[in-house]
């Protein structure tokens, strides 16, 4: 089991502990792809973690973006966690209803606005619920509390800053999405989008980081599977991947492994897939 870290990463076991800390704040972000056939919204009206608010990443994100679940800009993110009962002083544990898919993501966008107390729940819902935690089905009492937001736009890099890493190489572009889709044999599940990959990119996807329980691997495991993907950890590190969710699985991991210098590709390849301008690479 990992050890438990109120800024990456916390245990079911932790988070019962402190489920009644009243500066503890549980965010439910579970959220699927349209194949997946699942509605995070509607399991979190069926069953939740005690206390939890629902985070809806394609609600709080950038609604003037044509890409999806864009990190939003910071005045809608103050309102919505305010309007949440989210803010200064708290500490927010995330988790998802696959354990740990889109968890990260929204562990990745606090870091973003500059709120470094925050964990992702190893293991998620589903071993919360297989320890026999308890659950509920209301929504909780909420209370506006005051946000104070300071992006960190080391954290994010836009197409322009890619494309200028993939051309000179000093970074390492590693991309979560399945070894198919990054060699351009498998469709892309949003119409209209290229097959391949950003070149000089490295492929790590994000489920070879994930025990089948739905936890984080072992810090050594991590290590192993970013050297087997040939990614060199003493450089710096940009991830991404479909649209910027599972992208955030690798940032976990790399914060876990003490890797600091690393930032999330938000486009995405929503974003470069969709642009001729930019080369794919294949293979």
């Amino acid at each position: 089991m990992a050890a438990d870290d109120p800024r990456t990463l916390v245990s079911t076991a932790w988070l019962e502990a402190h489920l009644k800390d009243p500066d503890l704040r549980v965010l439910d972000a579970s959220w699927y792809l349209p194949a997946m056939g699942r509605n995070g919204r509607a399991e979190y009206n069926d069953r939740h973690i005690p206390g939890a608010r629902y985070f809806d990443i394609d609600d709080i994100s950038d609604q003037r973006s044509d890409l999806p679940h864009m990190a939003p800009p910071v005045e809608k993110f103050v309102s919505r966690m305010r309007a949440m009962g989210v803010g200064d002083g708290h500490q927010v544990v995330v988790y998802d209803g696959m354990g740990l898919f889109s968890a990260p993501r929204v562990w990745w966008l606090f870091r973003l606005m500059g709120k470094m107390d925050v964990a992702v729940l190893d293991g998620g819902l589903p071993k919360w619920i297989a320890e026999g935690r308890e659950t509920e089905d209301m929504p909780p009492m909420v209370r506006d509390r005051h946000i104070t937001v300071s992006r960190q736009n080391g954290l994010v890099k836009d197409v322009t800053q890619v494309a200028h890493a993939s051309k000179l190489g000093d970074t390492e572009i590693v991309d979560a999405r399945s070894a198919g889709r990054f060699r351009g044999e498998e469709p892309e599940p949003r119409p209209g989008l290229r097959a391949g990959h950003i070149p000089g990119s490295k492929n790590l996807p994000w489920n070879n980081l994930v025990n089948p329980d739905g936890t984080l691997k072992p810090l050594d495991d991590l290590r192993a599977a970013f050297a087997a993907a040939g990614v060199d950890l003493s450089r710096p590190v940009i991830t991404t991947c479909g649209s910027g969710v599972s992208a955030a699985i690798l940032s976990l991991a790399l914060e876990r492994l003490g890797h600091r210098n690393h930032a999330l590709y938000d486009g995405s390849w929503a974003e470069w897939g969709m642009y001729g301008d930019l080369k794919v690479a294949k293979g």
